[in-house]
């Protein structure tokens, strides 16, 4: 299967007012996540960053809106600013290895020993029966 990509946006800073404008978003927060199924069980990896950005008077500017439409305004920021194929490559790589590991740890036993076993617990006894005489 294919690896599917997601962006999310947790958090944008911003200028209350800075070049004549209002919410001039200076940081965004993001998570790029990428994940797969393969055997039945979902493997991903996420990249978590900020990338600055810096507003001029006179550039094009959106305003900023809490809606949806917004947020891929920002998604495109980000695709246009960071080098996507790396970090898909990262987070693809990151899978990989996950779904097939090629390293495992190894530990010394005896500097980490396992807790004691407890001792078997007793059985209880075996209660005799009575014998019951019927000839009295």
């Amino acid at each position: 299967m294919a690896i599917t990509y997601k962006w999310e946006i947790p958090q944008m800073n911003a200028h209350i007012q800075a070049e004549g404008e209002d919410n001039v978003i200076y940081t965004v927060h993001y998570r790029y996540t990428g994940s797969e199924e393969s055997g039945g069980k979902t493997y991903s990896s996420t990249n978590i960053g900020t990338q600055s950005y810096t507003y001029v008077a006179g550039d094009p500017f959106v305003p900023y809106e809490d809606t949806e439409a917004f947020e891929n305004v920002v998604i495109g920021w980000l695709e246009g600013s960071l080098d996507v194929p790396a970090m898909q490559a990262t987070i693809a790589s990151s899978i990989e290895s996950e779904i097939t590991p090629v390293n495992e740890d190894l530990y010394f036993t005896w500097q980490n020993p396992q807790p004691p076993t407890p001792p078997p617990t007793p059985e209880p006894p075996v209660e005799e029966e009575e014998e019951v005489n019927d000839e009295e």
